[in-house]
């Protein structure tokens, strides 16, 4: 009897140990993959029950909200739809799809979702309501920006940055959609009528080529390394050899030699080319580095919606666009020096190009978002502002400026005038195809700052596929007005 007992006790505890084990297993060994386990629906659940902290813009208007649904939990709605949709995106936490704002900003938005405690099926959440983020953004100067870039027909982007500070206050991108049915948005409608892709940002992976906007980088890269002076003098004929190729300017008769502010003035391609192919592809590759070209932004958006601008080719084996340094034999340096060939950018890119002029050579991190605020209403995070690089002297950013300024007064970009204001920009238009008929169909840019004394707004406006379309005729009003409404509000 005592010898079947003791049987008896040995199995229990033989059994009790591999209930051990397998528990153990599941708690501790394999409890990472039970969690991502798509049949685990314990943490989408819990997350349901989370209300979601408010994205508003600068100015308090609430951009995205959580509303009571049955049983308890919160769905997410955008009041303004399209306007703020590229920027703020969307979040279905239960379907694990986030975009924008609210893929960047998640951890905040959604709270502290782990006390301590943790369950086989996954984490304990307690938390019932998550941080507010409020954004840099401004309701007015969005809401113009759309307006003037829609009324001209044509797909485009606007950004707006304050100098100083990084801070973005116009993130538009048109076609847009209506995040408040992300799902369904574009459906039926053609690419050219709806967006996902935030093109402001570069979120198609592409860019567009910059044309002579990116003759600020040239000019800054050429004045900074001491080659070149705002009164230089180049020769500046009318058409130019460059890698076999000839180059044209607008103007058809040769101007004999000019300077170098004069250059930058009338938009002279052949002088820029010249610039290029004399700095090299070493320094001009340095100071784009500097401005943040060949990288990721450092806006506090998802990396993986956004791509980097410089000189990208396709690759057919793996079909796809990669980055290739200025440096690279593959490289046309001339053209590339007035924006051209192979160069592919993004607004917010030229943004900062801006912006950098405007701050005396110093290029501040973009960023979305000013603060975090607790449902108590106190300040969890101030986002303060941060230094990317020291582009270039004080000085080069001062002759730079003068520069840009004569480009606004007698120049490509008059059409940016403001009244009372001083203004400093710089046009682009960058042909894209030229038709059977020989019609050429652009890009067409527009990137600058205002006041020129004391800069408060920097900003790049792109309008894409026009028809003649010059970068003063349709992109520097667009920007003019901008700036206008942003200075008007203090910003």
């Amino acid at each position: 009897m005592n010898r079947s007992i003791s049987r008896l006790f040995v199995v229990v505890l033989l059994l009790f140990a591999v209930l051990i084990l397998f528990t153990s297993r599941w708690t501790v060994i394999n409890r990472g993959s039970l969690q991502a386990n798509s049949l685990n629906k314990l943490d989408s659940y819990a997350s349901l029950k989370i209300k979601r902290g408010e994205i508003l813009t600068a100015g308090g208007a609430v951009l995205a909200k959580s509303v009571p649904v049955k049983g308890g939990t919160w769905t997410r709605r955008y009041p303004f739809g399209p306007l703020f949709a590229q920027a703020v995106g969307y979040a279905v936490p239960s379907q694990k799809q986030f975009a924008g704002i609210e893929s960047y900003r998640d951890g905040q938005l959604a709270g502290t979702v782990n006390n301590g405690l943790s369950s086989v099926f996954g984490t304990l959440h307690t938390t019932t309501a998550g941080d507010d983020v409020t954004t840099n953004l401004d309701l007015k100067a969005q809401t113009q920006a759309r307006s003037l870039v829609v009324r001209t027909g044509h797909a485009g982007s606007v950004v707006a940055i304050t100098p100083q500070t990084g801070a973005v206050k116009v993130l538009y991108s048109s076609p847009s959609y209506n995040d408040n049915d992300f799902a369904n948005a574009c459906k039926g409608e053609s690419s050219s009528e709806c967006s996902q892709v935030n093109a402001a940002v570069g979120g198609g992976g592409l860019g567009f080529p910059p044309g002579s906007t990116f003759k600020v980088v040239t000019t800054a890269a050429a004045l900074d390394s001491g080659r070149y002076t705002p009164t230089s003098l180049i020769n500046a004929p009318s058409v130019l050899t460059v890698a076999g190729k000839p180059l044209h300017n607008d103007l058809p008769q040769n101007l004999g030699k000019v300077t170098l502010t004069d250059a930058l003035t009338n938009s002279i391609n052949t002088v820029y080319a010249q610039v290029g192919l004399r700095l090299g592809g070493a320094t001009l590759q340095k100071y784009m580095q500097r401005f943040g070209f060949f990288t990721v932004p450092s806006l506090d958006y998802p990396a993986d919606e956004m791509s980097a601008s410089g000189t990208k080719f396709y690759d057919k084996k793996s079909q796809q666009w990669n980055l290739v340094p200025v440096t690279s034999s593959r490289v046309d340096l001339g053209r590339t020096a007035i924006g051209q060939a192979n160069l592919l950018v993004t607004p917010l890119q030229m943004a900062e190009v801006a912006s950098a002029v405007a701050n005396g050579g110093v290029l501040m991190q973009p960023r979305l978002t000013s603060q975090l605020v607790n449902q108590d209403g106190q300040v969890v995070q101030r986002i303060k502002p941060a230094v990317y690089d020291r582009v270039m002297s004080g000085t080069t950013a001062s002759e730079l400026t003068k520069m840009m300024q004569d480009v606004v007064e007698e120049g490509t970009g008059q059409a940016a005038q403001l009244d009372g204001l001083k203004v400093a920009g710089k046009t682009g238009t960058a042909t894209i195809y030229t038709s059977a008929s020989g019609t050429a169909y652009d890009d067409a840019w527009f990137i600058g700052f205002a006041p020129v004394a004391h800069p408060k707004i920097a900003v790049a406006v792109e309008l894409t596929d026009i028809k003649d379309g010059y970068g003063g005729t349709w992109a520097a009003p667009i920007a003019a007005q901008v700036m206008k409404t942003l200075l008007a509000e203090g910003q």
